[in-house]
């Protein structure tokens, strides 16, 4: 475990300034030329003079493949040998060990523009990861992986659709270089797995409960759940995650149709129950002004029917028949 944790100790590198280093390469390549000419003028020391020649111009070519450039919000993690060197942070023209190599595992997937991953049994599964060009630096910049639909059951075992938008960027490249295989692969696979485990978890709906919470009704809430639970996971590989946003929410289309027709029913009587609610509101007000204004004396049955005529007028889903009784009401 310590021989780990030294291994991937980051180490900031002090190079020196390219500039001065490139002016030197070319004025070391200009009189790479003169030792072999005054041998060969003045006849004597021809071989030495032109070995000399040969290594001012090798050190001269050494010279110009030590030249780094960084851009912005770059890095850039060298090895030397096999072992790690050090990492670049500050951007602009430095020189290096010219026998450095500057490593950076996403590089070889830059051919495609786009990468897919998922479960391809379930046929949903489809994680779009914008590439960078071929560098063998590794970008600092805050960049998007869009994860999009993909089929899952939820805490009742309904199918659902679900996809989520992670914002993210690499803080440490060391880490990122050198404790995972490739940290963009890395991130994309632990962003499907932390999605199923969150669809998992929370039903789609609560239903009749309430205060419970669900996939639709606590998006937000569960969103920064899935934040934590993936910067737990891609530590490691020297990730921040920044926002995590659920952008796709549905039932699957074998389904859709019923849980639709469920929902449309139990509005429906969320509806009829608030309606009958004021009704029986409104006809004990209306029985009880009469009562208190003493317009009319209803025994107990004439109650009922009144109670029974404005109920239904009340509740009915149609427009009521008026009936004009013109005759005694008893």
């Amino acid at each position: 475990m310590d021989k780990t944790m030294k291994m991937t100790e980051e180490r900031i590198l002090q190079t020196l300034p390219g500039m001065g280093m490139l002016f030197l390469g070319i004025a070391l390549l200009l009189v790479c030329w003169v030792p072999a000419a005054a041998a060969f003028y003045l006849d004597i020391f021809i071989f030495p003079g032109l070995l000399l020649s040969g290594l001012v111009l090798l050190l001269g070519c050494l010279l110009f493949c030590g030249l780094r450039v960084i851009r912005p919000n770059e890095a850039l993690v060298l090895t030397l040998f096999g072992n790690y060197h050090g990492t670049l942070y500050q951007p602009g023209f430095h020189w290096v060990n010219p026998f450095c190599t500057a490593i950076n595992p996403t590089a070889e997937q830059k051919d495609t523009p786009t990468a897919t991953t998922g479960n391809l049994a379930l046929g949903s599964s489809h994680t779009e990861i914008k590439l960078t060009p071929k560098r063998k630096s590794i970008s600092l910049r805050t960049m998007t992986l869009n994860n999009k639909k993909q089929k899952v059951n939820d805490q009742l075992g309904n199918p659902i659709e679900i996809g989520i938008v992670v914002i993210w960027k690499v803080t440490n490249a060391t880490k990122a270089v050198l404790c995972v295989e490739n940290y963009v692969e890395y991130l994309s696979i632990q962003c499907d797995a932390v999605t199923r485990n969150a669809a998992r978890n929370y039903p789609y709906d609560s239903g009749d409960e309430t205060g419970k919470r669900t996939l639709r009704g606590s998006s937000q809430e569960i969103a920064s759940l899935m934040q934590e639970e993936l910067q737990q996971r891609v530590v490691d590989a020297g990730i921040e995650i920044l926002d995590v946003r659920i952008t796709n929410l549905a039932y699957a289309p074998e389904i859709a149709s019923a849980m639709l027709q469920r929902q449309q029913a139990a509005a429906i009587i969320d509806a009829r129950q608030k309606i009958v609610e004021g009704a029986v509101g409104m006809v004990e007000m209306a029985l009880s002004q009469l009562s208190e204004s003493q317009i009319v004396e209803l025994d107990e049955e004439r109650k009922a029917a009144m109670v029974s005529n404005l109920l239904v007028i009340l509740c009915g889903n149609k427009d009521p028949q008026p009936v004009v009784n013109s005759g005694s009401l008893y």
